[in-house]
């Protein structure tokens, strides 16, 4: 279950747009490190930022945060009412039970009722998949930019991501930042 939700992530490489001192806008992809730095959401929608995110959160006994993640935004796409029930149980049993087997942190409070899981939808994790979001956003994913896997990857990426304004005159940077 958990790797067909990496694999269904998008992979569209995002573009930033680069303006020319005649006014045209050129796009240039950005490399995987670059891109992953700008945000945890730029991060999860590359599966190899995936892969290498949930790598590092093994090293750190968190991995269930990311695999809890993928799994209801997986769910949330489910169309199917049988699928849809069977994975809503998967990931109550997984992840939020006071039995399971990669249980994520989540405020009690928020907690599903097992009698929801007979009538599942959408967004019935929502409010929970924020929490773990947002524990990873302001805790797992600022600790990963600072890594040695991160930064061995930019290192060996440097050459295909160069630094803003790199090589450009004043002018020309100047008219990159005002006509965006």
């Amino acid at each position: 279950m958990f790797t067909r939700a990496v694999s269904r992530l998008s992979r569209k490489r995002p573009t930033s747009e680069i303006h020319t001192n005649d006014g045209s806008a050129s796009f240039q992809e950005q490399n995987g490190t670059c891109r992953w730095a700008t945000s945890l959401e730029s991060l999860l929608e590359d599966p190899q930022g995936v892969a290498e995110f949930t790598d590092f959160l093994k090293k750190e006994f968190s991995e269930e945060n990311v695999l809890f993640w993928l799994s209801c935004e997986d769910f949330k796409r489910t169309q199917d009412k049988e699928q849809m029930q069977k994975k809503a149980q998967d990931i109550y049993t997984t992840f939020l039970s006071s039995k399971a087997s990669s249980q994520v942190n989540v405020d009690g409070q928020s907690r599903i009722n097992e009698k929801l899981l007979e009538e599942p939808h959408p967004l019935m994790f929502q409010k929970l998949q924020e929490q773990i979001f947002n524990l990873m956003k302001y805790d797992s994913y600022s600790r990963f930019l600072r890594s040695e896997a991160f930064l061995k990857l930019k290192v060996s990426e440097e050459n295909d991501c160069p630094a803003p304004g790199a090589g450009e005159s004043a002018a020309k940077r100047a008219s990159r930042i005002y006509n965006t």
